[in-house]
């Protein structure tokens, strides 16, 4: 093997104009991947803070977006996972006519004895509530009259005024439907064995017969 001929001064200025060229290029290349990498896009946490938005009361079921309100929430009613008649900070709970509090109090106290929790799946409710309860209702069931079976309106509405509470757990339902006259806690609706009401009289008389729905309840006719 014979060794190359070393390189002409000319030669020599050329390689080494190249070797600049070279690293120019290079340096403009890797400042262009570093901004790449550096660029920051917006990214879905830029919209977190936009809430969701329900029907409004009097908006229809597909209400328009000017029609539309945020979503109900634990001040207008809406209970939490594990609330029992007890937890009188809880909106839904405190917000009960007191007589009606008072005999769910002592009839709890009783059940207690059985290893029956009272918990509360509904209480009171806002106005506001009622209506986007009503309004989804419209949309499941396909009309106001077939809602009207499951929910009332928020003028008629017993859970507005704070006299009605829907309980959890076949349990609880079970021991009032032995107990609960005792304490004036009587079944309304055929439809809805969870919902209960103050009928006073029934200390004495037992519970009156029960509606088969809603909408065989003359208050709802009001």
């Amino acid at each position: 093997m014979t060794r190359p001929p070393p390189l002409t001064r000319t030669a020599r200025k050329v390689s080494r104009r190249n070797r600049r060229l070279l690293a120019v290029g290079l340096g403009i290349v890797v400042a262009a991947v570093i901004a790449a990498l550096t660029h920051q896009t917006p990214t879905s946490s830029s919209f977190s803070a936009v809430s969701p938005q329900r029907p409004s009361s009097g908006a229809s079921p597909n209400g328009s977006p000017d029609e539309l309100r945020d979503a109900p929430g634990e001040a207008d009613g809406v209970v939490p996972d594990g609330v029992t008649v007890f937890d009188e900070a809880i909106p839904a709970v405190a917000n009960l006519d007191p007589a009606l509090l008072d005999a769910l109090h002592r009839a709890a106290t009783a059940a207690a004895d059985d290893w029956v929790m009272f918990y509360v799946n509904s209480g009171w409710r806002s106005p506001e509530y009622q209506e986007h309860l009503l309004h989804e209702a419209i949309a499941e069931y396909g009309s106001e009259g077939e809602a009207a079976r499951w929910v009332a309106t928020a003028e008629t509405s017993p859970h507005v005024s704070g006299d009605a509470v829907d309980l959890g757990r076949s349990d609880a339902t079970a021991w009032l439907s032995e107990h609960g006259a005792e304490y004036g806690l009587c079944p309304v609706y055929r439809n809805e064995p969870w919902h209960y009401e103050l009928r006073t009289d029934a200390v004495g008389r037992g519970c009156p017969p029960m509606y088969a729905d809603p909408t065989q309840d003359p208050r709802m006719r009001q």
